[in-house]
């Protein structure tokens, strides 16, 4: 019987969720815990096998019978492909699955910023009326630049959102779009420098390689507005905690909001949870109930394809 183990510790209730989902006659486990030896022990036996935010190491990938694992979103930083290709274990993702969902908390979490909308809820809360308060820091969105660090699916989506505010769009990336997409998404390529300099609100929607890893830090913060935000909704690993920690802290930098970290769960000592100025959520960017059956049904339908000696969509291959 073909066996998919799903690698992140999923509660029964979920289980069943995905259960519908599986081909005719394949079964599904669980690993007990995300300990090394519960994850081995739950891939004995699997054809494949899928991972949210659990590592998969080049042990786990050498676990005879292993045909493929699939990444539960997009970014597939926490799978070693290296491994995977010298197991001979396909590696695939649900290429642009997540980028509505993404790129509406990327605007969120602007909005949020921009307009004070958590601290203001924090001080109600607490019996306070920070609206004089508040008021000094809040700006408007509309009419602001903002740089996207990363135009792709998750990019281009945020990017038509932002039409509704007027707001022209700097962009990098490693291959700048075409002048027609460029005009229909009122988006102008300039280099990383430019970038931070020029815009009001800075979001990071990349992935996290050898290129992007901690491509916000200290230097790159020194180059941006004193007024900007900045925004990480992509991996935590793109940005320099305790360089960013510094910035607000000394105001050069009027906020900043993110839903990925370093270390997730986040560490209690983590320098941005002492500063007010400062939003986190906790990697929900991707999550949303009306996504979950056409990430599942996907999944499933690659696996089926290598389970049957079919290529998947390419768009869907890492390795």
């Amino acid at each position: 019987m073909t066996r998919v183990v799903m690698l992140d510790p999923l509660r029964p209730e979920r289980v069943e969720r995905i259960r519908p989902f599986l081909p005719d006659g394949w079964e599904i486990g669980v690993a007990a815990s995300r300990a090394p030896e519960d994850q081995l022990a739950a891939l004995q036996g699997a054809d494949f096998a899928v991972t949210g935010d659990v590592p998969v190491s080049a042990l786990m990938m050498a676990v005879p019978g292993l045909k493929a694992v699939h990444k539960w979103g997009v970014g597939y930083d926490n799978i070693d492909c290296v491994a995977a290709k010298a197991n001979g274990v396909r590696v695939m993702r649900t290429t642009g699955s997540n980028a509505i969902a993404v790129a509406e908390t990327t605007l969120g979490l602007i909005l949020s910023v921009s307009r004070n909308i958590a601290r203001g809820h924090a001080g109600v809360l607490n019996g306070e009326w920070l609206k004089g308060t508040l008021g000094q820091t809040s700006f408007r969105l509309t009419g602001k630049t903002v740089g996207i660090i990363g135009l792709g699916y998750i990019g281009k989506a945020l990017a038509k959102l932002l039409s509704g505010f007027d707001s022209p769009i700097l962009y990098t990336k490693r291959t700048p779009l075409s002048a027609e997409e460029e005009a229909a998404l009122n988006a102008r390529f300039v280099p990383l420098e430019e970038l931070l300099a020029n815009s009001d609100v800075v979001t990071l929607n990349c992935e996290l390689n050898d290129q992007t890893r901690g491509i916000i830090n200290k230097h790159t913060l020194a180059l941006m507005k004193p007024t900007a935000v900045l925004v990480n909704a992509s991996r935590g690993g793109v940005v320099i905690e305790e360089d960013l920690a510094a910035a607000l802290r000394e105001g050069r930098l009027l906020g900043a909001a993110a839903d990925v970290f370093a270390m997730e769960p986040i560490a209690r000592d983590n320098p941005l949870l002492a500063l007010p100025n400062m939003i986190m959520t906790p990697h929900i960017a991707a999550v949303s109930t009306d996504g979950f059956a056409p990430s599942v049904t996907r999944m499933m339908t690659n696996f089926k394809s290598v389970a049957d000696g079919r290529e998947p969509p390419e768009m869907d291959v890492v390795a």
